[in-house]
């Protein structure tokens, strides 16, 4: 996500190697709507206290659902044109709450969805 955000032409592929389905419909749709208003993000995440809240190994495709804090202060938006800091709402949540589900896939685990759930952490 970090590197995708980051590339103002949106065309970063590895992300499809950690994300598939939903997840990364959604990523790829966020970032070209953030470089269509000629934003880029660049910057770190940290994800915090990762618990399992769902576990279903019986599914021809095993997944697990994970809640988790994300830490998104650490990202600095840019206008891409300018590299000035973008405005962004003073109400923006800069740390909260995602729920994520992974399917374990032959090549390893992948992001299928992943979900803001509206509250801090």
């Amino acid at each position: 996500m970090e590197d995708l955000y980051a590339d103002k032409n949106g065309k970063v592929t590895a992300l499809k190697q950690h994300a598939a389905g939903v997840a990364l419909a959604n990523a790829e749709a966020d970032s070209k709507q953030m470089h269509d208003k000629g934003v880029i993000i660049t910057g770190g995440v940290v994800v915090g206290n990762p618990t399992v809240t769902k576990v279903d190994v019986d599914r021809k495709i095993p997944n697990v659902t994970i809640s988790t804090c994300l830490d998104v202060s650490g990202w600095n938006v840019i206008e891409s044109d300018t590299k000035k800091p973008a405005s962004l709402p003073s109400t923006r949540l800069t740390k909260y709450v995602i729920q994520a589900v992974v399917e374990k896939w032959p090549e390893g685990w992948k992001v299928i969805k992943d979900e803001p759930q509206g509250k801090a952490c």
